[in-house]
C-alpha cells in the first residue's frame, strides 16, 4: 500500500507561485513536492518560471486571481490552499474573490493567508497604515467573517524587501547602510524561514485552524547592531550613516524605480520604522518549525553577493 502523502490527499494549491521578492510561493511548492504532496502552482504567466515549477512535478495552472473563473478552476479539486500575492493595487479585489470562490465551490480543510505584522496594530479607523497594509487588514476581516477553515501567517519586513535593497545596495557601493531610522529597531525575517512556516501549516493544519502566527527575527536590534551583525557576516567593517527620511525617501528609494502603489507602501514602512512600530519579536517561527529564524547574519552568509559590486 502506497502511504505517501501524494497518495492519500487532493492537491495543495499554491497562489503566488511565481512571484519574485522572496518568492515565497515558490520555494512553498518545491518543499511541498520534496515531501511527497500533490501540488497545483497558480501563475500568472507561462514563463520559465512555471517551467522550474513543472520540474518539481507540481501541477502548473495559468490564471487572474481577479479572475472568479480562473479561480475556480484553479481550486477544483484541492484540499488546502495557500494565499499569497505580491504587493499590488490589485491586492483586495484578488483576495476577495479568491475568498468568495472558495467559500462558494471549495471543500478546503486549510486556507493559509499571507498577511503581515502591522495589521496587528491597526482598526477600523487607523490613519498611519499604507495602502497595502489597509488591504491587508480588511482581507483578514473578510477571512473572519468567511466560515473558512483559515490560518493567518503575519510575518514582519523581509530581508528581501526593497527597503533592504537599499541597503544591500549602499553596502555593496560605500561599505555604509544609509537609512533614516536612527535608533529605532527592526526585527527583519528572510522569505525562506516564512515560506518553512507556510510549507509546515500546509503539511499539517490539524490544531492550527483560526490562530495567527506572527513572524519575526531571532531579536529586535537598531541599525548599528544590524551594522555588526553585517560586518561581522562579511569579515569587513560596515558603517551606518542616518540620513534624513526625505532625502532617503527622494534618493534612495525613488532611485528603485518602483510602481505607485509599491512606493507607497515602501515609504510608510520607512516612517513606521523611525516611529519605533517595527521594534516587534515575536515566536510564531520556533512554534511552528522548532526553530528561531536564521537572521541577518544568516542571510547575509547565503547571499554575499548582494554586498559587492
Amino acid at each position: 500500500m502506497d502511504s505517501s502523502p501524494e497518495a492519500g490527499m487532493r492537491p495543495i494549491l499554491v497562489t503566488g507561485a511565481a512571484g519574485s521578492v522572496g518568492a515565497v510561493g515558490r520555494t512553498v511548492v518545491q518543499g511541498l513536492r520534496r515531501r511527497g504532496f500533490q501540488v497545483r502552482a497558480l501563475v500568472r504567466q507561462d514563463d520559465d518560471r512555471a517551467q522550474a515549477l513543472r520540474a518539481t512535478g507540481a501541477e502548473v495552472v495559468v490564471g487572474d486571481l481577479t479572475c472568479a473563473r480562473d479561480v475556480a478552476d484553479a481550486l477544483d479539486g484541492c484540499g488546502r490552499m495557500y494565499f499569497g500575492m505580491a504587493v499590488s493595487a490589485q491586492y483586495l479585489l484578488a483576495a476577495v474573490t479568491t475568498a468568495a470562490v472558495a467559500r462558494a465551490y471549495g471543500r478546503l480543510e486549510a486556507f493559509v493567508n499571507m498577511s503581515q505584522l502591522t495589521v496587528s496594530e491597526m482598526d477600523a479607523t487607523s490613519g498611519s497604515d499604507s495602502h497595502q497594509h489597509r488591504q491587508q487588514w480588511l482581507v483578514e476581516q473578510v477571512l473572519g467573517w468567511s466560515g473558512l477553515p483559515v490560518v493567518q501567517v503575519r510575518p514582519t519586513v523581509f530581508m528581501e524587501n526593497p527597503l533592504f535593497q537599499t541597503v544591500f545596495a549602499s553596502i555593496a557601493k560605500d561599505g555604509v547602510i544609509r537609512w533614516p531610522f536612527g535608533e529605532a529597531r527592526t526585527s527583519p525575517i528572510a522569505a525562506g524561514d516564512v515560506a518553512a512556516v507556510v510549507e509546515e501549516i500546509l503539511a499539517d493544519p490539524a490544531g492550527r485552524i483560526g490562530r495567527t502566527y506572527e513572524l519575526t527575527g531571532p531579536r529586535s536590534q537598531d541599525v548599528a547592531a544590524l551594522a555588526a551583525d553585517i560586518s561581522d557576516a562579511l569579515h569587513r567593517t560596515v558603517g551606518y550613516t542616518d540620513v534624513p527620511l526625505q532625502e532617503w525617501l527622494d534618493n534612495d528609494l525613488a532611485a528603485l524605480g518602483l510602481p505607485a502603489h509599491v512606493l507607497q507602501h515602501i515609504s510608510t514602512m520607512a516612517r513606521l520604522h523611525v516611529a519605533g512600530r517595527y521594534d516587534r519579536q515575536a515566536d510564531g517561527m520556533e512554534e511552528i518549525t522548532g526553530r528561531s529564524a536564521e537572521g541577518v547574519s544568516g542571510f547575509v552568509r547565503k547571499n554575499p553577493e548582494l554586498f559587492t559590486r
